[in-house]
């Protein structure tokens, strides 16, 4: 029988490092190998091993496949969202529409750093130097509700995860960017 080869990543070393240490602490005896393998994959975010086995399998079944081309962008709907902002490219007020609050979303998003994770007092920081209508709790929120940032649950940090964008927020971002080298 040959062995599956896994690729392992943890989103968040010290989660990885503090479940280990719990299961490990939580045993009278050293962890045989598959408890070893399910403290490994519970720190990286998997319920158990055969949870992590069955992602990893699925998304190489994904990628094997033909992929898509990817939708054009809604030149209209960013045209719209970028009334939303100043000419510095901050939010000036949320939008009513949830299209047009999940494209500011994205593009706040493309703004906040990748790969780090910070506590709730710099994630206000950020958020507020991005928008001018003062509620940055209702930006936070709703970037964790449409699964932009990940949130412990205590919510005393913060880190964004890692997706692919719409193109349509590559397009808003392009006309902020035209608009200000314009002003």
């Amino acid at each position: 029988m040959s062995r599956l080869t896994l690729a392992f990543e943890a989103p968040d070393i010290s989660a990885l490092a503090r479940t280990l240490h719990q299961g490990i602490a939580a045993l009278d005896r050293p962890p045989g190998h598959v408890e070893l393998l399910n403290l490994l994959a519970r720190g990286a975010g998997y319920r158990n091993f055969q949870h992590l086995r069955a992602d990893a399998q699925a998304r190489g079944r994904l990628s094997a496949a033909p992929a898509e081309p990817p939708a054009p962008a809604d030149h209209t709907r960013c045209e719209k969202a970028l009334r939303l902002f100043d000419p510095q490219g901050r939010l000036v007020r949320w939008p009513k529409k949830r299209n047009q609050q999940i494209l500011c979303l994205w593009l706040l998003w493309s703004r906040l750093p990748s790969g780090e994770v910070f506590n709730e007092r710099r994630m206000n920081e950020l958020l507020n130097a991005e928008h001018l209508f003062g509620d940055y709790a209702l930006l936070r929120r709703e970037m964790v509700e449409f699964g932009l940032f990940r949130r412990t649950p205590d919510g005393s940090e913060y880190s964004r995860i890692e997706r692919e964008p719409p193109p349509d927020m590559a397009k808003l971002a392009a006309l902020l960017r035209q608009r200000r080298a314009a002003g």
